[in-house]
């Protein structure tokens, strides 16, 4: 890289000063709009763990400690919403001012749109596992390409956050393991080669898997509950539900019966089957069992009923991303008000609210189905790939990998379709995209290919909505 001259230089430091201004605005107009936050039902549970000093390992303890630690700064959600909030547009900032650097004006400016976009600008108001999950990874991607995009060297200290940033994300959200992991081995100079880096992706995945229960428990203080247990009592009932088989499904006749007649088995979520008015019994009984027990009965299962096993992980990955489904999902648009509780956690005024209908409006298009952003993601995978190394293209590739191993983890380990659960795909796919306009020439094959797929799976998405009776549109409708 050629040395900068002293005006190139200045012009630089002139970019990232009105970038970084641009982004610290529209951050404090955030806050302002959505002050002091909005809780949903996972978080008003964390927060009751947080006043009674009591912590469970249902939702994740690491954001519950941290909660109580800054609960001396002041009651309620806010303190955590500023935080998430804060890095999220830490990230922002740091991203578009180190594209506009070099003469990207735009793609500083397309970063910063991204940012405020109302879906997730809205999504990133709401304190929950998942936005905070959020706001760590975008601001350690951020810290990366603030130096990286320079061609400069990150130093110590910048290294030491993107891996504290890195570390919270992964412990506080159960899945997030298959975004940081990948995230983290391709952003990482060793090793070089892809495969090499595939295999520690496996073994890190693994490792931080096995260590994390330890961490929760033993480090963090959190009593064992059997939020372990829903997975396996999810696919025991879906086993059951498509293959109609015997007992040897891991469900006697009469619990299949019983799912059967109060449709407890849903593609969209485990929940009627943990509800008592539904099939909560069953959820009961399956508890009891031992986990070795519970894991066996699970595997074999899946082992003798294969093919009931993809048609439930096949139609559960369907309605979580959002694909062939009908119109009316619920748990997409953003959140308007915080769950009715006594715990003093207020809710956001009129202003939320009408950015949060203009998420919901967004989130019924093709901006809110995860299924367009995986073919997005996986074009410029593809794109990426092909092109020459450099620091852009390098970082669009860590991110397509990143969201695309999320968005695979779905196939096999999720049990409900709410949007919050893709927001970190779609926003690295949309940030991955800003990243690749730079490149030239872009490969004509890849473009034409990829944008005739998406084509293909908005046609039948949009297809299917039409055909399709609506959805029920709230939550307990769903529950049926």
């Amino acid at each position: 890289m050629m040395p900068e001259s002293a005006e190139e230089a200045s012009l630089g430091r002139s970019s990232d000063f009105r970038f970084v201004v641009a982004a610290l605005l529209l951050c404090l107009a955030a806050l302002a709009i959505w002050w002091p936050g909005i809780v949903e039902y996972d978080s008003v549970e964390q927060y009751r763990q947080v006043l009674s000093g009591a912590y469970v390992d249902w939702h994740p303890p690491a954001m519950a400690r941290l909660w109580a630690a800054l609960h001396g700064l002041g009651p309620g959600a806010a303190p955590m919403f500023v935080v998430q909030v804060a890095l999220y547009w830490l990230g922002i900032a740091l991203l578009a001012a180190a594209l506009a650097r070099p003469g990207r004006r735009g793609a500083g400016i397309a970063v910063l749109a991204i940012g405020a976009f109302p879906l997730f600008a809205g999504w990133q108001a709401a304190v929950l596992k998942d936005t905070q999950m959020l706001g760590a990874i975008l601001a350690s991607v951020g810290l990366v390409g603030w130096w990286r995009l320079a061609g400069r060297r990150m130093p110590a200290v910048a290294i030491a956050a993107v891996v504290l940033l890195l570390a919270y994300a992964a412990l506080v959200r159960a899945n997030a393991v298959f975004a940081i992991v990948p995230l983290a081995a391709m952003l990482s100079p060793w090793p070089v080669r892809l495969w090499q880096r595939g295999v520690v992706i496996v073994f890190a995945t693994l490792a931080v898997i096995a260590v994390t229960p330890v961490i929760n428990h033993d480090l963090l203080g959190a009593g064992e509950t059997r939020v372990s247990r829903t997975l396996p009592i999810y696919d025991l009932a879906g086993i059951a539900h498509f293959s109609g088989a015997d007992a040897s499904g891991g469900l006697s006749p009469g619990e299949r019966a019983l799912i059967a007649r109060r449709h407890c088995y849903q593609p969209y979520f485990w929940d009627p089957l943990g509800d008592d008015d539904h099939c909560g019994a069953i959820a009961e009984r399956l508890d009891e069992i031992p986990a070795p027990a519970l894991g066996a009965l699970w595997l074999s299962a899946i082992l003798h009923h294969p093919a009931a096993y993809a048609g439930h992980r096949l139609s559960h990955l369907n309605s979580t991303d959002r694909f062939l489904v009908p119109m009316g999902r619920p748990d997409a648009e953003p959140p308007r008000q915080s769950e009715p509780n006594h715990l003093g956690l207020a809710s956001p005024g009129a202003v939320a609210s009408a950015v949060a209908q203009t998420g919901g409006w967004l989130a019924a298009t093709p901006f809110g189905w995860p299924i367009a952003w995986i073919v997005v993601a996986a074009t410029g995978l593809w794109i990426a790939a092909r092109a020459p190394k450099n620091p852009a293209r390098d970082l669009a590739f860590a991110l397509a990998v990143s969201g695309l191993a999320l968005e695979a983890s779905f196939a096999m380990v999720s049990i409900a379709s709410d949007l919050r659960y893709h927001l970190w795909p779609m926003l690295a796919a949309a940030l991955m995209v800003i990243l690749l306009a730079g490149e030239r020439p872009l490969p004509r094959r890849a473009m034409a290919t990829g944008s005739l797929i998406l084509l293909l799976v908005l046609a039948a998405g949009i297809a299917a909505r039409l055909a399709l009776p609506r959805s029920p549109d709230t939550y307990q409708a769903m529950l049926g």
